[in-house]
């Protein structure tokens, strides 16, 4: 518990410092008009209040990443709090505010036309191609994660009312209306209608009104958490104790670089929540709101992400490793033990709300990237119906996939964390353009840039489910790439001070 307590006071310092020196160094102008003010549609471009944008982009970035993540990652051992906390303070909060800064100074762009400004057209077409996929694969994604825990949920409001002993409870239990929400496929449909109604409606209709009360069960989530953590005080592991891999599966298949740096992506830096950003660089009434918005979110879901890493290592000592335990299993256990019935039902709610709120929200980023490379307004109903069909055609065929092939969810999961990554490498790599364009101190953003790198191409050569190549080359592979992308980089710097 003693790691497991520095890493979470370290992350709250890295806010209030860290957190200031990167704000410092972009330098919000609080007298500039923002694009909620400049552009206001009405449907997409709003003033917002403050708390209920931080909210809404913490529900955002918070899906099933910094929960499942964190405990798929919490196999690799004690480097997972490293990990969390250092990755979260100089690579994601990083990434997150100044992504989201850059939005906002663009006139609220959206992803792929940032890295298109700074990094080329080629690389903003190939963006856009780039996140619209992420795009559905995390709206497949966060319709079946969420799906199986509701299932779960449903079995243990059972087994709570049917302990009441009373007939007109059995009957209710035993009828024809709550069975039905013991099947994933009924949570299906009724999530994806919400992803409906959330990628078509107003931000203010669906999304601005929903997101406190799912805030609400998040955060007793984490803090229910938290707190039985310090109750029990379970052996966790040490980092004084050695930073050995621990994976089940072992070194030589699950080696602790790049694999776990790819597990834990949305605990400690994630692509993703770069398309979410320009969401609420739309919203914000001031510039000067961004550190709390986009650095404060990202590490509240890294203290989640921590939280639930020490909770997935009890887990663990308790029930011996084994990579064939879901995480979805997990995260009820830890509930129903530590919460009770009552308090595991406001958890395991929590944890199924914040992927909802990121799939959501997914769709709705792939809409306007759509609309934003065809030219298309979005003012009307019709119009954002028009673009949304595909894409919600399109996730449909990936959700059915992954529901009935066997293995699909864990391939599907694979793919998006690793797309994950490499949207942050792209991102990562236009702010420090960007920086260095406006002469400002680039290397807060090269240092997380070329990790990501090579983490991002070691993990093609090294992946079973990519090439299998040996460690040795696949470092080497890995090493060569990130050399090539810091040449390329050092030889742009030399013709922009050229000029």
């Amino acid at each position: 518990m003693i790691t497991f307590s520095i890493a979470l006071v370290l992350l709250i310092i890295g806010y209030i410092v860290y957190g200031a020196f990167v704000e410092k160094v972009f330098g919000p102008d609080p007298n500039r008009k923002t694009p909620a003010i400049e552009k206001n549609d009405g449907v997409d471009f709003m003033p917002l209040p403050t708390w209920r944008i931080f909210m809404i982009q913490f529900l955002n970035i918070a899906g099933l990443g910094p929960i499942f993540g964190a405990i798929m990652g919490a196999m690799f051992g004690s480097s997972a709090y490293l990990w969390i906390v250092f990755g979260s303070i100089f690579a994601g909060a990083t990434h997150d505010y100044l992504g989201g800064m850059l939005s906002i100074r663009e006139g609220g762009e959206s992803l792929p036309d940032i890295i298109g400004r700074n990094l080329g057209m080629g690389a903003k077409q190939v963006m856009r191609f780039f996140t619209i996929v992420l795009m559905i694969l995390v709206g497949a994604v966060f319709v079946s994660g969420p799906s199986s825990i509701l299932v779960s949920l449903m079995t243990t409001i059972e087994k709570f009312l049917l302990s009441f002993d009373n007939e007109s409870m059995t009957s209710f239990v035993n009828g024809s209306i709550f069975p039905l929400f013991k099947n994933s496929i009924t949570w299906f449909v009724i999530i994806f209608i919400y992803y409906v109604c959330a990628t078509l409606l107003p931000i203010d209709k669906v999304i601005g009104k929903v997101y406190p009360l799912f805030a609400i069960a998040l955060i007793f989530m984490a803090l229910g958490i938290l707190i039985m953590l310090y109750v029990n005080c379970p052996t966790l592991p040490e980092i004084w104790e050695g930073l050995n891999n621990t994976h089940p599966k072992g070194e030589d298949n699950m080696p602790l670089f790049p694999m776990m740096f790819v597990s834990i992506a949305c605990g400690a830096i994630s692509g993703f929540h770069a398309t979410q950003s320009p969401l609420m660089a739309r919203c914000m009434t001031n510039e000067k709101h961004g550190r709390p918005i986009f650095y404060g979110a990202m590490i509240t879901e890294g203290i989640v992400a921590l939280i639930w890493a020490a909770a997935a290592n009890y887990f663990f000592n308790e029930h011996g490793m084994d990579d064939k335990i879901a995480a979805s299993l997990v995260v009820k256990e830890i509930s129903v033990n530590w919460l009770g019935t009552f308090g595991s039902v406001l958890a395991l709610l929590g944890v199924v709300f914040a992927p909802i709120t990121s799939g959501d929200t997914a769709l709705r980023s792939a809409r306007l990237i759509v609309a934003e490379f065809l030219g298309k307004e979005q003012k009307t109903i019709l119009s954002r119906l028009v673009i949304s069909l595909p894409i919600f055609a399109l996730t449909l065929g990936v959700l059915v996939y992954s529901v009935y092939d066997n293995d699909g969810f864990q391939l599907i999961w694979r793919y998006f964390a690793w797309c994950n990554q490499v949207l942050s490498v792209f991102t990562l790599w236009a702010i420090t353009v960007y920086l260095a364009k406006k002469k400002k101190l680039f290397i807060i953003t090269l240092i997380p840039a070329l990790f990501m790198t090579m983490v991002c191409s070691t993990y093609i050569f090294i992946a079973p489910e990519c090439m299998g190549l040996s460690h040795c080359i696949s470092y080497c592979l890995g090493a060569v790439i990130t050399i090539v992308t810091l040449i390329s980089f050092i030889a742009f710097l030399k013709k922009e001070y050229a000029k």
